[in-house]
């Protein structure tokens, strides 16, 4: 299947930059809040939903029931991806957004107020499920309308840098969590933390409500929506009734590609955000503090390194830009682990702080990227469906196949050698990705 022709940026010279710096902070915003709604619960999987939710068994079968909670999300973000590609294609980038926040909102401040398997038995387990699914199919549909609301206002060669901070919002929302959650552990004893701390930063979500009543009165509608859904309108309804259909058709190879592309950097970043966290605690007996110190740190370093590599690739090209990360992901893979697995504070920051720039230079071209594979037309959903494809072949499964490999093999080799392998189907989808984008 054919590459779908990149769509380059209408003019938008004409633009206010207030209007555009507006749109650009609301996406930002957007996309931050909902990922530190999705993050703390891969924090509090890590650190206590196993005991409170699933007791029965050991420790590790509870952080391995935890962490398959935890990946029930990422199957449900393709879902979210492909209803609100498909009506966001079709209704516009911002409806979509705003549904998409008030779900994440409803769900992460349900799982707040959820009680224990203590007090209502299975039941709890359930509908602990059940609210991550809504905080799945609601990050599904938010990363498109962020990333299409932030890249169809940009500038003509800013693509990559308006791009980018939509990608922001991941470290940002990282950050918040992680500083929440130590709050909550400073300002409470251990068992304080198990019986109410832990619930704090789930609650915290209600504000997702009023930055989602913001975009709904303030941010208008991107202009290259507008001008696909006017020459949408001059077709034939049967040509063009259903971008979805139009994109399994004809552009699933492309959809294919930029799933397996990235699939290594999302399951790196949740090894290391969650798994890495359960290891060094459980396995390593490193103090919980610490690690989450550390985890905070480097990831206040994204917010220089992902708009860098963004402007690089407006720069010299988004497939170089992201090649690079691929390639310096699995050189990494090895000695991360190694210098893990000393139990050091020091090289635990040294190992996922260059783990972490690898991780940007792909991440930040990444929105652009996707956007520029699919016609507006077709956008949201294309990029969308790519995107969840790989959160479900990466990220949603990572900690708990760590967790398995750990167990089964009894060496953080194994994980590493699952990094390099998804690290050389990335580097293949690139390759083919680069050779359509030279044969159009």
């Amino acid at each position: 299947m054919d590459m779908a022709p990149s769509a380059p940026s209408l003019p938008t010279t004409g633009l206010p930059t207030v209007n555009r710096r507006r749109v650009a902070t609301a996406a930002a915003l957007a996309s931050a809040v909902e990922w530190y709604d999705y993050f703390v619960f891969g924090i509090a999987a890590a650190l206590v939903l196993g005991d409170l939710y699933f007791p029965a068994g050991s420790s590790t079968a509870g952080v391995l029931a935890s962490f398959a909670t935890f990946a029930v999300g990422f199957l449900a973000r393709p879902l979210g991806g492909i209803v609100a590609g498909h009506l966001g294609d079709k209704r516009g980038r911002k409806p979509m957004l705003v549904l998409a926040l008030t779900l994440m909102g409803l769900a992460t401040t349900g799982i707040g107020l959820l009680p224990t398997y203590d007090t209502i038995g299975v039941a709890a387990p359930i509908l602990l499920v059940a609210l991550r699914v809504v905080q799945g199919v609601a990050v599904g549909a938010q990363w498109g309308g962020a990333m299409l609301l932030a890249t169809e206002y940009a500038p003509e060669g800013k693509r990559g840098v308006y791009g980018s901070v939509v990608q922001l919002g991941v470290p940002i929302g990282v950050v918040t969590a992680n500083t929440v959650f130590l709050l909550a552990g400073a300002f409470t004893t251990d068992a304080g933390f198990a019986a109410w701390g832990w619930r704090v930063p789930f609650l915290i979500g209600l504000f997702v409500l009023a930055l989602a009543w913001y975009i709904h009165a303030k941010v208008e509608e991107t202009p290259e929506f507008r001008d696909a859904e006017r020459a949408l309108a001059e077709k034939e309804k049967s040509e063009q009734s259903s971008p979805l259909r139009t994109i399994l058709r004809d552009h699933l190879g492309t959809v294919l590609l930029a799933g397996g592309s990235f699939a290594v950097n999302t399951a790196t970043f949740y090894i290391l955000i969650t798994g890495v966290l359960d290891y060094t605690t459980r396995e390593l007996d490193m103090r919980k503090s610490a690690v989450l110190t550390v985890s905070l740190c480097v990831s206040l370093t994204q917010l220089v390194l992902i708009p860098a590599a963004a402007a690089l690739s407006d720069r010299y090209g988004r497939i170089r830009i992201y090649t690079i990360g691929a390639i310096g992901i699995a050189a990494w893979a090895i000695p991360l682990f190694l210098l893990i697995d000393t139990g050091s504070l020091l090289w635990l920051a040294v190992a996922t702080f260059v783990a972490s720039c690898f991780l940007s230079i792909m991440y930040g071209p990444q929105a652009a990227l996707f956007a520029e594979l699919f016609t507006p037309e077709m956008r949201y959903t294309g990029a969308s469906l790519g995107y969840q494809i790989a959160a479900v072949a990466g990220g949603g499964l990572a900690p708990f196949l760590m967790v398995l490999l750990l167990e089964a093999t009894g060496t953080s080799m194994a994980v590493s050698g699952y990094i390099i392998a998804l690290s050389a189907i990335a580097l293949i989808s690139i390759k083919v990705l680069a050779g359509r984008a030279r044969s159009r």
